[in-house]
């Protein structure tokens, strides 16, 4: 069945039509959903039953539980775990900074990418998410928190471009003037690096921030901590960038996660310079967040900073990113493959009972 939530106004305007509907009930469909974030057709009030009926006949309209919220004594951030109508977990989290509330939320429920150093990867791909699900990540926290998300990061689990149609209808969907109206410059796409993807998103000429998970500063380096170096190299990286840079104008970040005695040293600093070549872009340095199943360590403080004052000697523009949520495992997939893992032991534990 076709999902109610993720269709455009237009789409709508003839869903409502086809079943002999007048033209005008798309719109407060549209806006229910997507401006008074309702969660199901059964808030819309000003609906005829009749209508409704009809709709749930022949559409679905994705829903999210919550099943679980940290919110941590440090900072306040807030980490939601949700759970789909098949099942299925994701993880979205809010955090909380003086120019507004920034939402990161997942595209995937799991990720095939298989980057070393993220939880996310550890369960693989279990399926893509609907624009709807993605929204209703967005939708939920604005709800329950009762103050408007002013940034939009993709960052969470799965790899966005991997999901790119879906990414796309998300976007326009959450930018949409009826809708939430999120501008384009609040939103932030992050990618391990799909190349033709890549591309193909700079051709759309949208005006958000493409962030590419780099994470080395050579290509065997990056082969050794994500797959997707085996296919696409980081000449072509950096060209496919260049590319979107081009076409969009929209200055590129760079996300750099520095493990101690794997990509953190004075020379990889330097060569990470020497590789960008002035090509106009943000790098930013992430300590990365330790997980039971690896065995990388967080860079020292101070190789940290080493790290940092040798890019910007070398006119990189640098910022280390801010911590946020330790104590609550705020990062990438933590949290989802934790309750995994509860599921996972319970099935064990009842299939020994019996």
């Amino acid at each position: 069945m076709r999902d109610l939530k993720s269709m455009t106004l237009e789409e709508l305007e003839l869903a409502v039509e086809e079943l002999g509907e007048k033209k005008f009930r798309a719109k407060q469909i549209f806006e229910w959903f997507h401006k008074r974030l309702a969660s199901s057709l059964d808030e819309m009030n000003n609906l005829p039953k009749n209508l409704k009926e009809k709709l749930q006949e022949k559409y679905e309209a994705a829903e999210l539980k919550e099943v679980e919220t940290y919110v941590s004594r440090i900072d306040g951030t807030r980490k939601y775990l949700f759970q789909l109508n098949d099942g299925n977990t994701i993880e979205s989290v809010l955090m909380k900074y003086k120019h507004g509330n920034s939402v990161c939320i997942s595209s995937q429920a799991g990720c095939r990418m298989g980057c070393r150093f993220c939880a996310s990867t550890l369960g693989g791909l279990d399926r893509n998410l609907l624009p709807s699900e993605m929204l209703g990540q967005i939708y939920y926290i604005q709800k329950d928190t009762g103050e408007r998300v002013s940034n939009v990061v993709v960052m969470g689990t799965g790899e966005p471009l991997d999901n790119y149609e879906n990414l796309l209808r998300f976007i326009r969907l959450l930018t949409d003037e009826k809708g939430l109206n999120l501008s384009q410059r609040n939103l932030t796409v992050s990618t391990c690096g799909l190349v033709p993807k890549i591309r193909e998103l700079a051709d759309e000429k949208l005006q958000m921030t493409l962030a590419i998970s780099l994470h080395a500063s050579n290509d065997e380096m990056r082969k050794s901590l994500m797959p997707v170096a085996n296919q696409y190299s980081m000449e072509d990286l950096l060209a496919a960038c260049k590319y979107y840079f081009d076409r969009t104008g929209r200055r590129i970040t760079f996300e750099y996660s520095l493990v101690a005695e794997v990509n953190d040293s004075p020379q990889n600093a330097k060569e990470l310079c020497r590789f960008l070549g002035g090509f106009p872009c943000h790098v930013n340095l992430i300590p990365v967040n330790p997980i039971k199943e690896r065995d990388f360590r967080q860079s020292m403080p101070e190789f940290v900073n080493d790290f940092k004052n040798i890019l910007e000697k070398n006119r990189v523009n640098v910022t280390i990113r801010r911590e946020m949520g330790r104590d609550i495992n705020a990062a990438c997939g933590q949290l989802r493959r934790k309750k995994l893992n509860s599921v996972e032991k319970q099935e064990i534990r009842t299939k020994k009972e019996n």
